[in-house]
């Protein structure tokens, strides 16, 4: 790989880790936002909802946007977007404007990671492998150490520095891309005469609506009904209302010609989407260690944000570890063996939460994160190869949209599920509760796994 692929990758590389450093470090801040803005923490968990929700939405729209408007002019407009609102998230002057910004950030932080791979596939030719294996890196290393770095930082100046941390990141990475990151051909797509109609259908913007107002509506209603411990009709009327707009966006979907979530390849190939439902469901698992026990720890066990911050390292670490070590077991084996000790791992995990009490030494909360954090690199790349198996070649980037579709959807439903369990006020008890319902679906992957082995279901090539 030569010098200027190298400044290439670093270019790319400082940009795309924006998202998954900014989705992670929040999860230590949960305590300091409720604290400063006076809110119980259903209410405060929509910092995590916003983002993953924007993310979900934004990546795909932006990836079809740099067909029209050029790669390069999509990550540089990105990187502008990301700094505008990381200078301006700190200064909010409520937590309904910090949501705004906050959901700002990651349409921005989205924008590149949307784009990222493609920009490194197209110019980097040589070791292309070797070149997306060290963007992952970048993607995985900010999500797992974003706790640790959120924590010291909090710790020092407060809540604010974890947005303010992002402006040197974004103004290395513009001034690298902007001369590292080669200008745009013309793209054939934007021709003279095209039409808004023609970009409206291309994005789907029908299916974006329906997705996101049916999505946010039912969390809308889940999660008051819990945070005010009745169920009101105003409560019934709006989860009604976001179900029968997300039954009106599965319908559209499966008419539109250029879908939002193309879900009659779900309906194609259900090796594929057995795959994508265990994703999610792994998803749901981790995020939802990810984000309760920093809370936890804080609220419940009194622990400062700089201990949580090194307590959660174990978990990034252990990740990082085993990932690696993963690749080569895959390689040998096969998905089937990796997956079936992951989800062991997370049950072993979610039973240990349950086994906690208010006496427990803190430290003994490193096992369960050990546990998870090795299930993580296990399922990182095992989850992967499963995809590739159970995709046919010719879709394969199609599945791999989906996948990561999946992906943020079981970081919703993490969300959720805190939530439900936590209401208004997250207690020791709801942490037990936590624990319960992730043990039930650490078992079910555990089955599925079992059941997928004996079936051979993942020996489609």
């Amino acid at each position: 790989m030569n010098v200027r692929s190298r400044w290439l990758m670093i270019s790319v590389g400082l940009g795309i880790l924006l998202n998954p450093l900014n989705s992670s470090m929040v999860s230590v801040a949960i305590p300091s936002l409720q604290n400063v803005f006076q809110l119980d923490f259903t209410s405060v968990s929509w910092i995590i909802f916003s983002f993953y929700i924007a993310s979900a939405i934004a990546q795909p729209v932006m990836g079809k946007a740099s067909d029209l408007f050029g790669r390069r002019r999509i990550f540089l407009t990105g990187l502008v977007v990301a700094f505008i609102a990381s200078l301006l998230a700190p200064l909010s002057p409520s937590f309904g404007w910090l949501i705004v910004f906050r959901i700002v950030q990651s349409i921005g932080t989205s924008m590149m990671v949307g784009v990222g791979m493609a920009i490194v596939r197209i110019h980097i030719t040589e070791k292309q492998a070797t070149a997306l294996s060290v963007l992952s890196i970048f993607l995985s290393g900010a999500a797992a150490l974003g706790p640790f770095i959120g924590g010291v930082i909090i710790h020092w100046w407060g809540w604010p520095a974890i947005f303010f941390v992002n402006i040197p990141f974004v103004a290395v990475s513009f001034l690298l891309s902007w001369r590292n990151i080669p200008k745009d051909e013309t793209s054939t797509s934007l021709a003279p005469g095209m039409s808004f109609r023609k970009w409206f259908d291309l994005i789907d913007a029908p299916g974006v609506v329906l997705f996101t107002v049916g999505l946010v509506a039912l969390l809308v209603g889940l999660l008051s009904a819990k945070s005010s411990g009745q169920i009101s009709l105003s409560h019934v009327t709006v989860g009604l209302v976001g179900l029968a707009l997300l039954g009106v966006f599965v319908r559209h979907e499966f008419k539109a010609a250029s879908p939002f979530i193309p879900l009659r390849t779900f309906a194609k190939y259900p090796a594929m989407t057995w795959v994508n439902v265990e994703f999610m469901l792994v998803n749901v698992l981790y995020y939802s260690l990810f984000f309760g026990l920093p809370s936890y720890l804080q609220m419940v066990r009194h622990v400062n944000e700089l201990q949580t911050g090194i307590l959660m390292l174990s978990l990034g670490l252990c990740s990082l570890v085993a990932s690696p070590i993963a690749g080569r077991w895959i390689d040998k084996s096969g998905p089937r063996p990796a997956l079936l000790v992951s989800a062991i791992l997370m049950t072993l995990g979610s039973i240990w939460l349950v086994t906690l009490n208010q006496t427990s030494p803190v430290i003994s909360v490193c096992l369960a994160l050990a546990a998870f954090g090795i299930s993580n690199g296990l399922n990182n790349v095992g989850m992967q190869a499963a995809l590739f198996q159970s995709s046919p070649k010719e879709i394969i980037g199609v599945a791999s949209g989906l996948f990561n579709t999946s992906r943020y959807l079981g970081t919703i439903l993490s969300s959720l599920l805190i939530g439900i369990v936590m209401g208004g006020t997250f207690s020791f008890e709801g942490f037990q509760m936590l624990g319960i319902a992730l043990t039930v679906i650490a078992l079910s992957l555990v089955f599925m796994n079992w059941r997928r082995r004996e079936s051979g279901q993942l020996q489609k090539s």
